[in-house]
């Protein structure tokens, strides 16, 4: 039996569409899919005939699920980010070509990180978002607790962070975190339609617009991802950070010790 890859590339034209392709385990991250993001985005940086980005998964029982729970208590965790890519080989990536995700189904944990990292977001009508780590033991520490405050006001980014609750995809559009809410099977047509809007243009003018968009980010981001990062490695040595995956996978309630 042949293995398909954990990360479909398609090109039609300039766009470039990556799809994550574990939809058995709610396209949730592992190394392979690290792998496969990271070097779908070589090739969209390299290849000077490619001018846009989608991101999406296959299915649509979820658009991603985060760091997979088994490579976690495994201890392989950190193995899904690094300095150049962040989690996922994605969210920390220095692109300088517009990324749209196209999301067919709930983005929680690692997955709306990676829909923080895009550029522009269409979400099926059905589709919502969550960064629940804090209720694992763990920190959102691919961006999530870093952009969200920026995106939203203070009160609202708060109670997503420090209680994990769902925003859905109309909510999320009224805050602006999406640009489109559509039917789940109009999530990857509408997104390409968005993709050949941003061809249409000049793409230096696009790619150095862009720039400016990333450098006023990462101005705003000053300092903050070095705090992101030692808040991150902290947590994860703690009794807690190892009782909350394993309390998910084993369906229980956790018992937090505060260690």
């Amino acid at each position: 039996m042949t293995t398909q890859p954990a990360v479909l590339v398609d090109i039609d034209g300039y766009v470039q569409t990556m799809t994550i392709n574990r939809p058995d385990r709610r396209n949730a991250v592992n190394q392979d899919v690290r792998d496969g993001l990271r070097a779908a985005l070589d090739n969209l940086e390299r290849d000077p005939g490619l001018r846009a980005g989608i991101i999406t998964a296959a299915g649509d029982a979820a658009f991603c699920a985060g760091a997979d729970l088994h490579d976690m208590n495994s201890g392989k965790a950190n193995s899904l980010g690094g300095a150049d890519g962040g989690f996922a080989g994605f969210v920390r990536y220095p692109r300088s070509k517009p990324v749209i995700a196209a999301v067919n189904g709930p983005a929680l944990g690692g997955g709306f990180e990676i829909v923080l990292a895009c550029d522009l977001v269409v979400a099926a009508e059905t589709a919502w978002f969550s960064l629940p780590e804090p209720t694992r033991g763990i920190i959102a520490g691919g961006g999530g607790a870093l952009r969200l405050p920026q995106r939203l006001p203070t009160t609202v980014a708060n109670e997503l962070l420090l209680t994990g609750a769902r925003l859905s995809a109309v909510k999320a559009y009224d805050w602006g975190l999406v640009n489109r809410v559509v039917a789940v099977d109009r999530v990857l047509s509408t997104a390409r339609e968005l993709a050949e809007s941003i061809c249409a243009a000049a793409p230096l003018a696009v790619s150095g617009t862009l720039a400016i968009a990333g450098a006023a980010r990462k101005a705003a981001e000053a300092g903050a991802w070095e705090v992101n990062d030692a808040a991150v490695r902290a947590v994860r040595l703690t009794a807690d950070a190892k009782e909350g995956p394993r309390a998910f996978a084993e369906k229980r309630a956790p018992q937090w010790s505060g260690r």
